[in-house]
This record gives structure tokens, C-alpha cells and sequence, in this order.
């Protein structure tokens, strides 16, 4: 596995390499938000609470919480909001995976399948986020339990331009982000092309 890039951020990235919580985090925050700056969110929060401790982030009081999430620069641009989400997301690690965030894609030797169950499971996670994730961790982390490919859909495809998971330099993310680009024109065309 070579360095985790997906933050553009050397520190942020270090984290998300280290720590499964970040990774768990940033992936929860990428959405209506550029996604490297949604990846820079767990430092954020690592800075301000002293680290990453799933269990302080589960029973931190909310309102603190929120606080914390949406002081400048916030972790997302709905920072409350996302605040609330990743305290679920946390309180549903501790309840169901003993607090150990990795547990989700190792523990009981899960095959692609059942690490997507797992993590669809979570808070804040739906089918696309879930997907993604498989992706990242069978394409950057060296994480590839049977069937990861299949589960994770398109994303789990070599060669792709899709999601996270594809960012390995500053040169993949622009691809990234240009074709998502591309496939949210071709949806708006279709959608005017059947509204007529």
C-alpha cells in the first residue's frame, strides 16, 4: 500500500492511513462537499478532542459535540448536522463492534459481502457510501476478503475514476471529480430528454 492521498493533505492523510475511525469518518462526511474536504474532517476533529477515540466521540454531550464540529473551519458545511451523524455512527461502533472500527471488515474473517452488510448497517452509511468504502479498502488499504470486487459495484473495478477509492495523487482526484462531473450532466440530460 503505498501513502493515502485522498485528503491532498499530508497529516490528514497520514490519518486516514492509520486510523480506521478517520477513515470511517471522512468516507460518513463525503457528501454535498468536495471530497478532499471532507476527508480533512477527522484531523479537524482529532486536533480539537485530543484524538480519535470512538467512545469519547460517542458519549462527548451533543451539544459540545456540535461545537467542536462546527467551529471554523467546520468539518463540513452542514458541521451540525454531521456532528449528530458521526456520534451515531460512533454510538453504533461501540454497541455493536466493541468500539473497534476495524472489527467491521475483520472480525469473524468477512467476505466482501458481509463487510458491505456490515457497514450498511451504520448510521449515515447507504448502499453507494458502503460501496465506496469496500472499494477503498480492497484498492488502498490491501484489504480484499472474497468477493470485495463484486460487492463494491462499479467502484471496485480497476482502472476506474469513480470514487475515493481511485485517488492516489493530486492528477486522479481531478479525473475523479471530472467524471462525476460528466455522469451528473448525462443524468441531467436524461432527465430533460424524458421531461419532454
Amino acid at each position: 500500500m503505498s501513502g493515502i492521498c485522498i485528503a491532498q493533505e499530508p497529516e490528514a492523510d497520514a490519518l486516514l492511513e492509520r486510523e480506521p475511525l478517520a477513515l470511517l469518518i471522512g468516507m460518513l462526511l463525503d457528501q454535498q462537499i468536495q471530497m478532499e474536504v471532507a476527508f480533512r474532517g477527522p484531523l479537524k476533529l482529532h486536533e480539537r478532542l485530543g484524538g480519535l477515540d470512538v467512545r469519547v466521540i460517542a458519549d462527548h454531550d451533543p451539544e459540545g459535540f456540535a461545537t467542536l464540529a462546527t467551529t471554523p473551519p467546520a468539518i463540513h458545511r452542514y458541521g451540525g448536522s454531521m456532528a449528530r451523524r458521526v456520534q451515531e455512527m460512533c454510538r453504533a461502533i461501540v454497541e455493536d463492534w466493541d468500539g473497534d472500527p476495524a472489527a467491521i471488515w475483520t472480525r469473524d474473517d468477512p467476505d466482501g459481502r458481509e463487510v458491505l452488510r456490515r457497514l450498511k448497517a451504520l448510521p449515515g452509511y447507504g448502499e453507494q457510501k458502503a460501496k465506496i468504502f469496500v472499494a477503498i479498502l480492497g484498492k488502498q488499504y490491501g484489504v480484499t476478503p472474497d468477493g470485495w470486487r463484486e460487492a463494491a459495484g462499479d467502484y471496485g473495478a480497476d482502472g476506474t475514476r469513480l470514487s475515493a477509492a481511485d485517488v492516489v495523487d493530486s492528477r486522479t482526484l481531478l479525473e475523479v471529480r471530472d467524471t462525476k462531473k460528466a455522469i451528473k450532466a448525462a443524468a441531467r440530460e436524461k432527465k430533460a430528454a424524458a421531461a419532454k
